[in-house]
């Protein structure tokens, strides 16, 4: 472990928030290094990293979920002591590999819930009221005045939500719901105790059942190798046809070819996106639909939660460097 601030030598892979920044300055002093990508919109390549973490020695690596970490990259830099995401989701890395070399990696739960919830909130309700639609409508010039059947969508208030994954942000949706008057069917691995089932008017529900009886399916679970294309051809095949899908979890936990053709066969009624299965690039036939509402993953990008993301990234990188077990690691079992 370094045997002063002056000893820090951190790699950020793209520039956050201020606050986080100065945080890190300050902390690593003069005599250390933070060298910051100087391209806020552009993503270095993994052999860009590579490169970067040869050259400077850096004892920590302050990543994003855009940065894909495996071994290759971790021997690049013998000296890292962490690997700071800047995010809930983690499968950017490799965690197996940062364990075999007792690198402890980390994320940043707890602070982004409401803020992602509220924008899954956003996105179900510009999909059901075509509002994006309506929008392009409007600035198009062919908007001559109110007619009945004009941009008719469908309701939200007293509807059945469908939510894959109970956990934080899943829980944060069902309370957003419940203004609603809206039933909350949900599917997970583990079943909430009955207070909070009465709480949030939910009951839990097989994923056939949920699929054919919510009007909303709202995806809020981990990606890991179980839920690839959770979402596929046969998941369409049993929703309603006046249904909508919601992703802001993770893009391939939906097969996107298999949307396209439900979203354009009319199988489902429509969806709203902020995560695609091969980001940055998503299916040409998602530009093709009206009934899609896209978004460029922007679920957390409120500016108080992106900073306290960042800081708490920082936080973790802190705390390795200092010599001591960061906050919010994910492979604790480094430290036995």
């Amino acid at each position: 472990m370094p045997d002063s601030p002056g000893e820090m030598r951190v790699l950020m892979t793209q520039l956050v928030p201020e606050p986080a920044v100065e945080l890190l300055r300050q902390a690593i002093g003069a005599s250390g290094t933070l060298e910051i990508n100087p391209d806020p919109d552009r993503i270095w390549t993994r052999q860009e990293l590579i490169d970067k973490l040869r050259q400077g020695k850096y004892n920590a690596l302050y990543c994003m979920l855009t940065n894909p970490i495996d071994g290759e990259v971790l021997d690049a830099a013998p000296d890292l002591q962490i690997v700071a995401n800047m995010a809930v989701g983690y499968n950017n890395i490799k965690v197996e590999d940062a364990t075999k070399r007792k690198i402890p990696v980390t994320n940043t739960p707890g602070v982004l819930t409401d803020t992602t919830a509220d924008f899954a909130w956003a996105l179900l309700m510009a999909a059901a009221r075509r509002v994006a639609e309506a929008d392009r409508f409007t600035r198009a010039g062919k908007f001559h005045g109110w007619g009945p059947l004009m941009m008719v969508g469908q309701e939200v208030h007293g509807r059945t939500l469908g939510i894959i994954g109970f956990g934080r942000i899943g829980r944060a949706m069902a309370r957003r719901a419940t203004g609603f008057d809206m039933q909350v069917l949900y599917y997970d691995r583990f079943t909430a105790d009955p207070e909070t089932e009465r709480a949030l008017n939910a009951r839990s529900g097989s994923m056939d059942e949920l699929l054919e009886q919510s009007d909303y399916v709202t995806l809020h679970t981990d990606y890991n190798a179980e839920t690839h294309h959770l979402i596929g051809a046969p998941e369409f095949a049993k929703m309603k046809s006046t249904a909508y899908l919601i992703n802001s979890s993770r893009g391939p936990i939906v097969d996107e070819a298999a949307l396209v053709d439900a979203l354009k066969s009319g199988q489902i009624a429509g969806a709203g996106l902020d995560v695609y299965e091969r980001e940055p690039e998503i299916h040409p036939g998602l530009f093709e639909v009206e009934n899609a509402v896209l978004a460029p993953h922007i679920a957390s990008a409120s500016l108080e939660t992106r900073t306290s993301m960042a800081i708490t990234a920082a936080e973790n990188v802190l705390a390795a460097l200092r010599g001591e077990r960061p906050p919010n690691i994910l492979n604790p079992e480094i430290y036995t």
